[in-house]
């Protein structure tokens, strides 16, 4: 199912997210610009690749791809359909977090779900690139701050327009998400990033949520 538009409205511009969609296509438009051979040395030097970030984890390095890798795509339908989750969901989760704190919370989820993939692969050397991971925190913090929006879908096969609970869409996401990781292991697609990067968007709303409301109760 394709999401098309959410009926929870943004009460400011969400300046941090059209930063990060303008960031990620300019890069991708850099990458279509390579030759091939400079493409692919591109590709070693900032996508993840999990056998390298063990190698500097054990040399005691900071290991960049584990931030840069967030930012390139493989294809043309690999950004738009990041992009196109990333505008419907994270425009509210920043509205909810305001700027600062949501551009830290892209980058928090995006490091879970490399290094739930890590987990998944570490031997692996073959380079992992896309914002899904960090577009998936976004997803989870959004079932946790806006239970009770709408989100209108496109059911492709039909095709069919339906308006349903956002929850219902976005467990609907995760379970197919779950079991493609335990069924489709092998696909090229990073299963266990997204499952990791939706937990921890939610498990951290969860926290930043009750950790406010103690504020608040303590401050009555």
């Amino acid at each position: 199912m394709l999401p098309l538009r959410d009926s929870q409205p943004s009460r400011r511009i969400p300046f941090i997210t059209v930063i990060l969609i303008i960031f990620n296509v300019v890069v991708f438009i850099y990458q279509q610009r390579l030759d091939l051979p400079s493409y692919y040395e591109f590709l070693d030097r900032y996508a993840f690749i999990p056998a390298e970030f063990l190698a500097a984890i054990r040399a005691g390095k900071f290991y960049f791809p584990l931030i840069t890798s967030m930012f390139l795509h493989g294809g043309i339908a690999h950004l738009l359909g990041n992009m196109w989750m990333l505008w419907i969901f994270g425009d509210n989760v920043e509205d909810y977090l305001r700027p600062a704190k949501y551009i830290l919370f892209y980058l928090a989820t995006g490091i879970i779900a490399i290094l739930a993939h890590t987990l998944a692969d570490f031997n692996s050397d073959i380079p992992t690139l896309g914002a899904s991971g960090a577009i998936a925190g976004v997803m989870g913090a959004y079932l946790i701050l806006y239970p009770h929006a709408r989100v209108m879908t496109l059911v492709p096969i039909v095709p069919y327009f339906v308006t349903i609970p956002a929850p219902i869409y976005l467990v609907i996401w995760f379970v197919i998400q779950l079991i493609s990781g335990f069924t489709r292991g092998s696909s090229g697609i990073a299963w266990w990033a997204h499952v990791a990067g939706f937990l921890g968007g939610l498990i951290i709303c969860i926290g930043g949520r009750n950790r406010r409301k103690r504020q608040e109760q303590a401050s009555n």
